[in-house]
């Protein structure tokens, strides 16, 4: 490939890299800071990506870095705050198996396969379906908390109620529009949002979740769109954790777990 080729087929695949580097890190700041270093290596260094796993080599250039050198989180909100968020995710990170988080955002976010994962991991791909099922266990038995679900369509609103139900949270309750949510979230707040980007009423889950932040503060949100390319250009601020439509039962425990994983808010109590 040309530089321009490479630089192209990357590019393409950026915002997914960068997804998965912000639900690792917990951070949209810290992520794309990775992302961005992992471009500049292989661009520097061509000879590391094939032209027809120009993905993978993307995600295994990123997992070099990010197992030599990452650090877990780096707070993009008030230092207060910032250092509750780094405090506590590092303390359960330390109870976690090595590289559990990394496959399980891998295989069941990313949607690699099993062999795609050994390769970008650098693991057998037994190991990687052992460390894809410990993360599971793991990151299921850490923490609950209470989770407020803005989606307009009934029976995606009954399908994310019943998928956090039975990981053990509770559900606050349902809001299709965002007078309802604002509404919601003064009789309970959540610990978690979860938002459809459009909403029955053509306002925005945007909108109202910077609503709901700004009155009630920082807590951890997951946004559901069927176009998540639109959520991650970088030119404003974006979301950390994202699951694109149609998702499946394991897209949501996972994307649940690891928000769960970075929360600040004193309400989580662990399982």
């Amino acid at each position: 490939m040309s530089s321009d080729e490479l630089s192209q087929k990357l590019v393409s695949n950026l915002p997914f890299l960068r997804r998965y580097a912000r639900a690792l890190t917990g951070s949209q700041g810290t992520g794309d800071r990775y992302a961005l270093a992992t471009m500049e290596a292989l661009i520097a260094a061509p000879d590391e990506v094939d032209e027809s796993s120009v993905k993978i080599d993307l995600f295994r250039a990123f997992h070099k870095i990010w197992s030599t050198s990452g650090q877990p989180v780096e707070s993009d909100i008030s230092k207060v705050e910032g250092r509750l968020r780094e405090t506590r995710a590092h303390e359960r990170i330390s109870a976690l198996m090595p590289n559990t988080r990394e496959a399980l955002l891998l295989h069941v976010v990313e949607g690699f396969s099993i062999g795609d994962l050994s390769t970008i991991m650098d693991v057998s791909p037994e190991e990687a379906e052992k460390l894809v099922q410990h993360a599971i266990k793991d990151l299921r038995d850490m923490v609950t908390g209470d989770i407020m679900i803005i989606e307009d369509e009934a029976v995606i609103a009954m399908d994310l109620e019943a998928i956090v139900a039975s990981m053990g949270h509770a559900v606050t309750g349902v809001a299709r529009t965002k007078t309802a949510a604002i509404e919601l979230a003064e009789r309970r707040l959540p610990d978690l949002i979860m938002a459809d980007i459009q909403l029955a009423d053509g306002s925005s889950g945007i909108d109202a979740v910077n609503a709901l932040l700004k009155e009630h503060g920082d807590r951890p949100v997951i946004f559901i769109t069927a176009f998540p390319e639109r959520l991650l250009t970088g030119e404003r601020p974006e979301p950390a954790f994202l699951i694109t439509k149609p998702y499946s039962e394991e897209q949501v425990r996972a994307a649940v777990s690891q928000a769960m994983f970075f929360a600040t808010t004193e309400e989580l109590s662990p399982v």
